[in-house]
């Protein structure tokens, strides 16, 4: 692909994932009114990060709205980045049942694209991403950012990219998934489904 189409490709996916990922601030019929909700957000989710290629900002606690997150350190260089496609079938299959779907790329394992750019391409473009990512940001050590701090403190940090991390709307950690556990795999629905119940 020429690099301008690439890069309009890439800004028009990245306008589309914004919007789709501003649907994430619906709650789901029957949710607590949006005071509560953001009363009862976890202080470890209350972060503003720039949205993946983006000068848009986002408050964790606004997409998460009070509802069950999965968080995910991602890169786009990685054996494991074709679960993408599996997250995403996630964030549609059960979104509208309260689950929400945080991506963070990081580059802590040395696999993430240094331009934002690409990370976007491959997100966006190659995987069809419509859930909420965040700028490329480290999720192990000490420069760890503040929701990955917590989550190992919780459990565990990651060890390796695609980690999942499924958090209940008080930011308890209801249970830490490897690598190797694919998003679509029946160890982790069953567990989404468990605490949407």
């Amino acid at each position: 692909m020429r690099p301008l189409v690439l890069a309009a490709a890439v800004l028009a996916a990245v306008s589309a994932a914004g919007s789709a990922a501003a649907t994430d601030r619906t709650p789901p019929s029957g949710a607590k009114p949006a005071a509560a909700r953001a009363a009862a957000c976890p202080a470890f989710l209350d972060r503003e990060f720039r949205r993946l290629h983006s000068p848009e900002r986002v408050n964790l606690c606004a997409v998460a709205a009070g509802r069950p997150v999965l968080l995910v350190n991602t890169a786009s260089h990685c054996g494991f980045t074709s679960q993408f496609r599996g997250l995403q079938t996630l964030h549609e299959q059960y979104g509208p049942r309260g689950l929400v779907v945080i991506g963070f790329p990081s580059d802590s394992f040395d696999q993430e694209a240094d331009d934002a750019a690409k990370t976007a391409e491959v997100c966006y473009v190659n995987f069809g991403v419509k859930f909420t990512m965040v700028e490329t940001t480290p999720v192990t050590g000490p420069q760890a950012n503040p929701v990955f701090r917590e989550l190992a403190r919780q459990t565990r940090a990651p060890a390796w990219n695609f980690e999942k991390y499924l958090v209940a709307a008080d930011g308890q950690v209801v249970q830490r998934f490897g690598s190797r556990v694919a998003p679509e795999s029946a160890e982790l629905t069953g567990a989404i489904e468990q605490l949407l119940r």
